[in-house]
């Protein structure tokens, strides 16, 4: 049998995850926490999984690790430093893993986490020497990972592990070794991460931002500098994968709930979760509902702004994305999903219960009633580095990652437009404004990018008119 080398890409968490393979036997890196797609595609290539690796604890999505090696009977590789709470085999610098033509040698990277580890892969029947690299979160295509994700430790000091490993253990590695990390673009474990899936030493070492800095000390200050707010539920996240998360299977069915009982839940603390497209949403929907669109990063932003312990009831578009909307909560460790509205929004308007509605709006329309209407407050809930790019004047800035960040300083009495770069955060943005008691929400359909192709005014941070709001 040949070598095999395969990535699995969920976008809706930008999280890759890897298969390797070599005469009959495979090791799986990184693995989502629905565990079958690595079950069936071994099966298809003729492999037995017997090995489960991680390169450090993760913080943003849940690990099948525990789930893949008990169904399986496989081993758990990890970081001797993880305090691992589940059988495994540690993991120090230097050690190997052979299996069949397949060479799997271990670098230990602390930076990320204490933990973290690099996996140098060679196909013994292509060379002696390895071919490529799996960065974990230790080096990101174009950026590395966020020091701020160990309990304890302070960015400041983990930022100056990660400038160590990178340079003593990737950094004078050949300029041809493949880079493949754990996340891709849109990941909340870095900051600036490239669209691309793969790179190579050679180009991360000119031109990956990191890099360039001239000494240790630089370094730290570079990627400790402006960090973007820890979403709660990493450290949740962080524990679960240190002890293990139990299997999918044991969650339970997912029940069709009448509208009567939805309306209880809600009253007595639930969160009805909408996960239709804005459009749908935005045109009805039950009162003081959250809506997160299942065609984005939806597990991410559910992760960031829902609690922790929280009871969930769902709103699909039918049964099948009831299913893949708890699916991918649990990939982020939200398991509290007490069901989903049976029949829809139309199950609840046949219910007799009121629906409600958030106003769409152009850049164009904005453009008219923010010169029209001297009350109006616009919100802009893009990241820091896209607000530096340019925003509508007089724009509040209010990134999307906290609702007390979004609430505040406003006048839910006052009418509140709401963008971000396409449409997707600000109708979430938008849902959470209305759930709080403002009555007058807009959502800027088209977003910033709307805007600008429309070819209105475009203010830069440094060069707003006196007056304009300041960026909070």
């Amino acid at each position: 049998m040949g070598f095999t080398f395969e990535r699995f890409y969920l976008a809706c968490l930008s999280h890759a995850s890897y298969l390797v393979g070599s005469e009959g036997i495979a090791a799986v890196i990184d693995p989502q926490r629905d565990v079958d797609v690595y079950l069936q595609t071994a099966a298809e290539r003729g492999l037995e999984i017997r090995h489960v690796i991680e390169t450090h604890l993760h913080a943003d999505f849940v690990s099948g690790h525990l789930e893949l090696a008990e169904r399986i009977g496989a081993r758990i590789h990890i970081g001797e430093r993880a305090g691992a709470r589940f059988a495994h085999m540690p993991v120090r610098d230097g050690d190997e893993l052979r299996f069949g033509r397949a060479v799997l040698k271990f670098l230990e990277t602390p930076g990320h986490t204490l933990e973290s580890i690099c996996i140098l892969v060679t196909d013994l029947d292509r060379s002696p020497d390895p071919f490529a690299i799996l960065t974990g979160d230790t080096l990101f295509i174009g950026d590395v990972g966020r020091p701020d994700v160990s309990p304890g430790r302070a960015p400041q000091e983990l930022a100056g592990m990660l400038y160590d490993s990178l340079h003593r253990k990737l950094w004078p590695l050949p300029d041809h070794i493949e880079v493949y990390p754990a996340h891709g673009a849109g990941s909340l474990c870095g900051r600036a991460i490239s669209s691309e899936r793969k790179s190579t030493i050679g180009v991360e070492r000119a031109t990956n931002y990191a890099f360039r800095a001239p000494d240790r000390e630089s370094f730290i200050e570079l990627v400790t500098a402006d960090l973007p707010q820890r979403p709660a539920y990493f450290l949740n996240d962080v524990e679960l994968n240190r002890a293990g998360a139990r299997a999918l299977r044991n969650l339970g069915p997912l029940p069709a709930l009448d509208a009567e009982v939805v309306l209880r839940l809600q009253r007595s603390g639930a969160i009805v979760l909408d996960t239709r497209p804005a459009a749908d949403f935005c045109a009805a929907h039950a009162p003081r509902s959250i809506q997160i669109g299942l065609s984005g990063q939806y597990a991410s932003w559910a992760g960031v702004l829902l609690p922790w312990d929280a009871t969930i009831v769902l709103v699909a578009a039918g049964e099948g994305a009831a299913s893949e909307s708890r699916m991918r909560l649990a990939r982020v460790g939200l398991e509290g999903v007490a069901g989903y509205l049976g029949g829809g929004i139309a199950g609840w308007v046949s219910a007799g219960l009121p629906v409600t509605q958030i106003a769409q709006i152009s850049g164009e329309e904005l453009h008219r009633r923010m010169r029209a209407e001297p009350d109006l407050q616009t919100l802009d809930v893009r990241t820091s580095a896209e607000w530096q790019n340019g925003y509508v004047p007089g724009a509040m800035h209010k990134p999307l990652h906290s609702l007390k960040n979004i609430l505040g300083g406003l006048n839910p009495a006052q009418p509140t437009a709401v963008y971000c770069k396409s449409g997707y955060r600000s109708t979430i943005a938008a849902s959470l404004l209305q759930a709080s008691g403002f009555d007058q929400v807009m959502n800027v359909t088209g977003g910033f990018d709307g805007w600008r192709l429309c070819g209105l005014p475009v203010e830069f941070p440094g060069t707003a008119s006196s007056g304009s709001p300041a960026s909070s």
